[in-house]
């Protein structure tokens, strides 16, 4: 029984692990196509796209997925109309989250958003409610492999960027929002194709959490980001070494 119960075990994890695989394959499938109509079908032509691509090559997913979903958008397959839709709420002490997403389904994704932070103690707030704690900043994560931090720092000085940082195996580089695609576009001829680039939300002030306010905010910013709507979770948490730890414990 007991080799039974650990085969069951493998399967259940491998099972887990093909859902969370397919639903980030989901994710970055919704914005290539959106990229793509956004702009061209041609990346060399659309930099969102480029940075789609990256991102979605990042995660192993199939050339063959990222080709499908390119033919998709372009008109040459029936695909659905995504739009970017923003929301913004409240988690448990006042931690202050914004989710971006791409839905086919606002009423359904907005249904599914204030649940979420209902089940886990929160709120959802009116567009703007959350925001102003934030500033939108133009991002593009590279990876510090291969990359000497000091050509980076001087490279994206040089670009008009604003903060460069060292994010565990990759570079941060930050600018003011208005200057994204000529910080982008300077980058990316120096170091090719960032991981990631795009507009994001950094907040003014952080909020430290007790041990137990913590598990339950990262239960909500899972279940949100286990929605196949939405794209990314921003928010003004901030977990000390100490209750991280215990976290992981």
């Amino acid at each position: 029984m007991a080799g039974h119960s650990q085969f069951k075990n493998i399967m259940h994890r491998k099972g887990a692990q093909d859902a969370k695989r397919a639903k980030i394959f989901t994710k970055h499938i919704r914005e290539i196509e959106t990229s793509v109509r956004a702009g061209s079908p041609e990346p060399e032509k659309n930099p969102r796209l480029r940075a789609a691509i990256q991102a979605a090559k990042g995660d192993n997913m199939p050339k063959d997925n990222i080709e499908r979903a390119i033919k998709k958008a372009s008109g040459a397959g029936d695909g659905a109309n995504y739009e970017e839709v923003r929301y913004e709420g409240y988690g448990p002490q006042g931690v202050a989250i914004i989710v971006e997403g791409l839905t086919d389904n606002k009423n359904r994704t907005a249904a599914e958003v204030r649940a979420a932070f209902a089940k886990h103690g929160g709120s959802l707030g009116e567009t703007n409610s959350v925001a102003f704690t934030f500033n939108q900043v133009g991002e593009l994560i590279f990876p510090a492999e291969g990359i000497d931090s000091d050509a980076m720092f001087e490279a994206a000085l040089e670009a008009g960027a604003e903060n460069v940082e060292t994010a565990g195996d990759d570079y941060s580089v930050t600018c003011v929002a208005e200057d994204f695609s000529e910080v982008r576009d300077a980058l990316e001829a120096r170091f090719g194709v960032p991981k990631w680039a795009g507009l994001s939300w950094k907040p003014n002030n952080t909020i430290q959490v007790d041990e137990d306010t913590a598990r339950t905010l990262m239960k909500l910013i899972d279940t949100l980001e286990d929605n196949d709507d939405v794209q990314r979770v921003s928010s003004n948490l901030e977990i000390t070494e100490d209750v991280m730890a215990a976290l992981s414990a």
